[in-house]
C-alpha cells in the first residue's frame, strides 16, 4: 500500500509540473501575440489613474488654500488666532454624537484655553447641538479683571437677617461659548487701548510718567521732578460684568507731603478724585491724562 501511495503521490507531482509547464508556455504565447497591446493597457490605465491623482490632489491643495485664507479673514475680522484645535470622538451612533474638543489660542496678547464637549442628537428632522462640560483657562496678567468672569467663584452678600453665600452664574456655568468669545475681543481691544495710552505717555513724558509694572498693567504714576514727594497714581481697570459687558474704570489717587496739605486751601487732594472723574466725562480718558500731566509739569 505504501509503494502504491508513493507512485501516485509521484504521478500527481508529474502532472503538476506538465499542468505549470503548458501555463507558462501558454502566456509566453499570449504576450507574444499580445504584448505590445497588453503594455499600451497597462500605460493607459496608469496614465488614467495618475490624472486622477493628480487631479484629486490639485483640488485638496485648492481646498486647503481657501480655507487657510478662510482662516486669515476669520481671524483679522474677529482678532482670535487659534494654535492649537484638538477633537475626539467620545460616543458615534445613528441618533447620538459626543465630541471632545480643545482650542487654544490667543487674542492679541491674551492667550486662552477652551475645552468642551459637543452633543449632537438627531430627532426626527431636527438636529440638536449642546456644549457640555466647559472648562476655560486663561492667562497673562490682563486677565485678574476677566477671571471672574470666566469661572465660578463664591461671594458674600449681606441681607438683614444673615450673610449669604451666592455662586455667580459665569461663562463655565452657561456653556456660552459665543458670549466668551465675544467678550474676550472686546475685552482684548479695551487692554490695547490701555497699554498703547499709557505707553503714549511714558515715551512722551519720561521724566514724569512712570510704569511701575509695565505697560500692559493697570497702573501709572505720575511724579513732578521738581516737587518731590507729590504723586498721581491713575487706576485704570476693566470690569466684565456677567453678562460680558465691558466698562473701563479710572480712579485717581493724589498723594502729597503732610506739611503741604495746610496750604491745599482748595481741598483738591480730598476732592482730586471726583475732579478726575468730572475731567474724563468732559474731556474723556486721554485729554484727561494729558491736563494732569502737564499740571504737574508746570
Amino acid at each position: 500500500m505504501e509503494q502504491k501511495y508513493e507512485e501516485e503521490i509521484q504521478m500527481l507531482e508529474q502532472e503538476i509540473e506538465m499542468l505549470e509547464a503548458e501555463q507558462e508556455e501558454t502566456l509566453r504565447s499570449i504576450f507574444i501575440e499580445h504584448g505590445d497591446r497588453l503594455q499600451q493597457e497597462l500605460k493607459s490605465v496608469c496614465e488614467e489613474r495618475g490624472g486622477a491623482q493628480k487631479h484629486a490632489l490639485s483640488k485638496l491643495i485648492t481646498e486647503v488654500r481657501e480655507l487657510e485664507k478662510d482662516l486669515r479673514r476669520q481671524t483679522e475680522i474677529n482678532g482670535i488666532a487659534l494654535n492649537e484645535c484638538f477633537v475626539k470622538t467620545l460616543h458615534k451612533s445613528e441618533r447620538k454624537l459626543v465630541q471632545q474638543l480643545r482650542l487654544a489660542g490667543h487674542c492679541s496678547v491674551l492667550l486662552f484655553q477652551v475645552e468642551f464637549a459637543v452633543t449632537e442628537i438627531q430627532e426626527d428632522d431636527a438636529l440638536l447641538r449642546r456644549v457640555t462640560e466647559l472648562n476655560i483657562v486663561v492667562d497673562g496678567v490682563e486677565f485678574k479683571d476677566f477671571s471672574a468672569f470666566v469661572s465660578r467663584f463664591p461671594i458674600w452678600r449681606k441681607s438683614r437677617l444673615h450673610n449669604r453665600l451666592h455662586n455667580i452664574k459665569v461663562v463655565e456655568d452657561t456653556k456660552d461659548l459665543l458670549l466668551f468669545f465675544r467678550t474676550l475681543r472686546t475685552f482684548s481691544e479695551r487692554c490695547e487701548e490701555r497699554r498703547q495710552t499709557f505707553q503714549h505717555f511714558q515715551e512722551k513724558y519720561p521724566d514724569v510718567v512712570s510704569l511701575p509694572e509695565g505697560c500692559r498693567s493697570e497702573l501709572m504714576i505720575i511724579r513732578s521732578p521738581q516737587l518731590p514727594g507729590i504723586s498721581m497714581t491713575i487706576f485704570w481697570k476693566i470690569d466684565v460684568s456677567m453678562e460680558g459687558v465691558i466698562k473701563p474704570r479710572l480712579e485717581l489717587l493724589l498723594k502729597i507731603p503732610d506739611q503741604a496739605r495746610e496750604f491745599d486751601t482748595k481741598k483738591v487732594t480730598e476732592n482730586g478724585s471726583e475732579y478726575f472723574q468730572s475731567l474724563l466725562r468732559i474731556l474723556g480718558v486721554e485729554a484727561s491724562i494729558e491736563g494732569l500731566i502737564r499740571t504737574v509739569c508746570l
